[in-house]
């Protein structure tokens, strides 16, 4: 199916103020739906020919059956004379049929409503209203309905949808609980999902005839507000959601002045119950800081073993045991590095290039008592796993070090770490500018401890690691392939 922005570019000429404003109807017309029992599709006039109208949008509402079986968006409706879309954009005025019409057996009421802005029809609303499924009337279907019309008449002179928009995940729908409140506060219905809210938050009684604001007075701020701007002849349009907390429960609140003419005629209040998700999302809370805490005090016990190494090599006398206990120690810190990293954030993945910066900074103070020794990076890692990370570190380190140590042979030089994060792979080449690999040098023959580590490490995860001489120039390149799996394939 087309999307409203597909729709809008390939046929409208629409000044982009009113694609936004579509955009954001789109976006909250669940309400008028559910709250009118009917189908709706926008449709949007054709840039170049007043007789053509376009499907840009379509919804289904959750309270009823639907009029409407097949999806038409972006299909096309040309010029009837009796077509109620064009009636409605030439006329300005709002088209409804008298009698029932029959779709497929199904009796169906329609209206069309034209969207006026700036004095100019910008799109019609089409409403479908399956009359087979229209519940037994009663205090709910009314007031539904009662909000249905006024919505329909916010929607013709430009004033629905209200600001702000509504949160997808979170804020509360037709279903789950509403309340119609006059100007003064008083509610005049509760449906009984709304009313079981109510009971949840201590409230008794039938709520009828109660003022809101003692109810919930976490409303009592934002209503006043509202009043205050209305008796001043300020245009009311602001809705705001609110969360009300008690200790038995948590329910979320969603108010929506109803306007004609731009007056406040009403206020509709949209009630959720939202006690397990606030309760998940505190135990997602406490998970979370008690995993940071967790790598906190890892990092902080590993860089108390890589003080005991330093303390202990500076003990020794062996020059063969100080260097082992001085890799030891810089390996121990890379690991510390990438906890620390985990220790300030709430995911599992690290931004990586703050991790290779530090050891960097490691392994050029280690360098600094042999030679001159510039370390710098190029690039990105972007975001990386945290256990991949782990691995990366070491990597990281063994690598920039063999290349001070052997291709720089401790004297002085320059080593670049080079990083390209691209889709699902991720590319590290550390590169010296020294005396390169010796002659007959096999990679799968060598002895050396930081090499071995870093083929074991990057077998282990799936890739690739290849040393080579540098073309045209003095020194090697060390290159690591991984290939990411998970959100961090596309960082």
């Amino acid at each position: 199916m087309r999307r409203l922005s597909e729709v809008m570019n390939t046929y409208c000429g629409l000044y982009e103020a009113d694609r936004t404003w579509l955009t954001s109807l789109v976006s909250e017309w669940q309400l008028f739906a559910d709250t009118s029992f009917s189908d709706l599709v926008l449709w949007l006039p054709d840039a170049d020919d007043d007789n053509i109208f376009w499907a840009g949008a379509q919804i289904r509402p959750v309270t009823g059956p639907t009029a409407l079986d097949d999806d038409v968006v972006g299909e096309d409706i040309r010029y009837e004379a009796d077509s109620m879309v064009t009636a409605a954009y030439l006329s300005h005025e709002i088209m409804e049929t008298s009698d029932n019409n029959l779709r497929a057996g199904i009796p169906v009421d329609t209206w069309a409503i034209p969207i006026i802005r700036h004095d100019e029809c910008i799109a019609v609303v089409e409403r479908h209203t399956n009359r087979m499924g229209v519940r037994a009337p009663g205090a709910l279907e009314d007031t539904y309905l009662a909000v249905a019309d006024v919505l329909s008449a916010m929607l013709w002179h430009g004033e629905f949808p209200i600001d702000p928009p509504s949160d997808p995940t979170a804020s509360p729908r037709v279903g789950d609980g509403l309340m119609w409140v006059d100007t003064d506060g008083t509610i005049r219905y509760c449906s009984p999902n709304a009313v079981s809210c109510m009971r949840k938050l201590g409230a008794a009684g039938d709520l009828l005839g109660d003022d809101v604001r003692h109810l919930l007075p976490a409303v009592t701020v934002e209503f006043n507000r509202e009043r205050e701007g209305a008796s001043s002849g300020q245009p009311v349009r602001a809705g705001w959601e609110v969360t009300v907390e008690r200790p038995q429960a948590s329910v979320r609140l969603r108010i929506l002045p109803l306007t004609e003419d731009a007056n406040w005629v009403a206020t509709i209040v949209l009630c959720r119950d939202v006690t397990v998700l606030r309760e998940r999302e505190r135990q997602l809370v406490t998970k979370d800081a008690t995993i940071r805490e967790i790598h906190h005090r890892v990092k902080n016990n590993l860089q108390t073993v890589a003080a005991l190494l330093r303390l202990q090599s500076r003990r020794m006398n062996s020059p063969e045991g100080r260097d082992a206990l001085r890799d030891a120690q810089r390996r121990v810190q890379s690991i510390a590095a990438v906890h620390e990293i985990l220790s300030q954030g709430f995911d599992e993945a690290v931004p990586f290039d703050q991790i290779a910066d530090r050891i960097l900074l490691m392994v050029g103070d280690v360098a600094s008592a042999a030679g001159q020794v510039i370390a710098r990076r190029e690039g990105t890692f972007g975001s990386v796993p945290g256990d991949i990370a782990t691995s990366l570190s070491l990597v990281m380190t063994e690598l920039c070090q063999n290349a001070i140590e052997h291709g720089l042979q401790s004297n002085n030089g320059t080593v670049i770490v080079h990083a390209v994060h691209e889709h699902n792979k991720l590319i590290l080449e550390v590169i010296d500018d020294g005396a390169g690999l010796p002659d007959g040098f096999d990679l799968s023959g060598a002895s050396s401890l930081g090499l071995s580590i870093v083929a074991t490490l990057v077998g282990d995860l799936n890739g690739g690691f290849m040393l080579r001489d540098n073309q045209g120039r003095p020194g090697a390149t060390a290159r690591v392939e991984i290939e990411l799996r998970g959100p961090q394939a596309l960082s």
